[in-house]
């Protein structure tokens, strides 16, 4: 594994069975109508594949086994005439590749940070998920957050001033990553719970329990949402090691870190404050333990947000450009995110972190990140910066694709096990921060999300223009942003 620059992105990779030799066998289908996709769905389940239903747009997911290959395949598929589009469904991998603050980069460095690693790695994920916690926390807590001094970009982006006004109570945000440590002593108040899996049923039984869709919803006993990747009912940060993320790019709680910044629990004298300090977290983990997921999940963890209550969908995840056919041939993804107008949402993304860790301008390179550069308009691409409103040297830029600039540099937030850091690694000289679009993306989501609040009868382009017109000019985003500039919240 390569190491360079710090930041964690996730990113599509296209499915290793598609090629001219063989074709893909995990799909996603678009039918020309709902009875299409039933008639498909009858004739297939003969033969032992299963349609299943993505819940927009007439799009099903198919994963065709060898033995039904010979009948149902990419080619069969393409040219029914119950079939208007089909393609791979591909596969999203979190890319997690750390930087050494003065070291010469050199792959012998690698044992030595391995060594240093095993000095000082977290502790591992429990076998299983932590319990739902149904109830909100009754120690609760009042008074100043100890660590708030410890997050310069809230600071930076003027959060004082903005919490008089509004602190994003009311407002869901769907944070769609690799899950959150639901747990955690500072988002635990502010995650979201159905209503409709709490409480009794008719019988007397816990509904939280009672393996019921009790709202009717699709999913059963969801009282937090839902992972996509295992799922089941518990989205929780599932991570690894300092060691499993330099050797086998596993996760080391991304989701939980970029929901922290969105809305970590303000006021209750602990721990830091997110931007929203009184909004809900909605965790859609679509993302394994390995830092692998698929488009499906992808779009069945946006429509969940959609469908719930969601407003804000957070993305710190996206492609960087390895295959030309990724950014044109997600059709269904491009789809799902252009059908959230009409349910008035906003999608915040990530802008990317460039190629090896060296940013470049999302507009005029040939791949450039998606779904961040793609032309739909309730997108909001961002940029990173640091602490001097210096561009991160990772972060890509463009002057149409990328929307602003927000801290992205060395970013103070929740980790799990009840943990706060804005530093992965620090001894012996080498040293890797928590750096990333990935970081700047939830600042803007949390933004949102006090707008919101504050005009409850805003639509998505409202909330937009609010969000693109909330910022300041700084020199290092002049002609590399449609806003030339930074989050501001003082002109929110």
């Amino acid at each position: 594994m390569k190491l360079w620059t710090g930041f964690l992105l996730v990113n599509f990779v296209v499915s290793q069975g598609a090629s001219a030799a063989q074709e893909p066998t995990d799909v996603l289908v678009k039918f020309k109508s709902q009875r299409a996709m039933i008639q498909y769905s009858a004739m297939s389940l003969r033969g032992g594949v299963k349609v299943e239903n993505l819940g927009f747009g007439n799009w099903a997911h198919m994963d065709i086994p060898p033995s039904a290959a010979a009948f149902i395949n990419f080619e069969s598929l393409r040219n029914s005439p119950l079939v208007l589009k089909v393609q791979p469904n591909y596969k999203l991998r979190v890319i997690e590749d750390y930087a050494q603050e003065g070291i010469v980069q050199n792959p012998n460095y690698l044992a030595e940070i391995l060594t240093i690693a095993s000095l000082q790695a977290p502790p591992k994920a429990p076998e299983l998920k932590p319990e739902l916690p149904i109830l909100i926390s009754s120690t609760g807590g009042k008074g100043e957050d100890p660590l708030l001094k410890n997050q310069w970009g809230m600071q930076d982006i003027g959060v004082k001033n903005a919490w008089k006004q509004a602190r994003g109570k009311g407002v869901i945000v769907g944070v769609i990553d690799t899950g959150v440590d639901y747990t955690h002593e500072d988002l635990l108040d502010n995650m979201w719970r159905n209503e409709g899996e709490i409480g009794f049923d008719n019988q007397g039984h816990d509904k939280s329990k009672n393996g019921v869709d009790d709202d009717h919803n699709g999913y059963v006993d969801d009282v937090m949402a839902w992972d996509f990747s295992d799922n089941d009912n518990k989205p929780y940060d599932v991570h690894g090691t300092l060691i499993d993320a330099l050797l086998k790019g596993e996760n080391l709680g991304h989701g939980t870190h970029c929901a922290g910044n969105v809305a970590a629990r303000g006021d209750n004298a602990k721990g830091i404050s997110g931007v929203a300090p009184a909004a809900q977290i909605m965790p859609l983990r679509f993302i394994n333990k390995e830092g692998v997921g698929t488009t499906a999940g992808a779009i069945r963890a946006i429509m969940y947000g959609i469908n719930n209550g969601a407003r804000v969908l957070s993305n710190s995840w996206g492609t960087e450009g390895e295959d030309p056919k990724e950014a044109g041939d997600n059709v269904a993804l491009k789809e799902v995110i252009t059908g959230g107008q009409e349910k008035g949402i906003i999608f915040v993304f990530a802008a990317g972190n460039g190629h090896k860790g060296v940013g470049y301008d999302n507009d005029t390179d040939p791949l450039p990140v998606v779904p961040a550069s793609y032309a739909i308009e309730n997108i909001i691409s961002v940029a990173a910066i640091d602490k001097d409103n210096n561009l991160g040297k990772f972060s890509n830029w463009g002057l149409h694709t990328v929307h602003l600039a927000a801290p992205g540099v060395k970013v103070f937030s929740t980790t799990v096990g009840n943990n706060y850091t804005d530093t992965i690694i620090d001894l012996f000289g080498l040293k890797a921060t928590w750096d990333g679009t990935s970081m700047a993306a939830p600042h803007v989501a949390g933004a949102a999300a006090l707008y919101w609040s504050k005009h409850p009868e805003a639509n998505w382009r409202a909330v937009k223009k609010a969000l693109l017109d909330a910022t300041v000019p700084i020199a290092s985003m002049k002609g590399k942003s449609v806003t030339g500039g930074k989050l501001n919240l003082d002109k929110l």
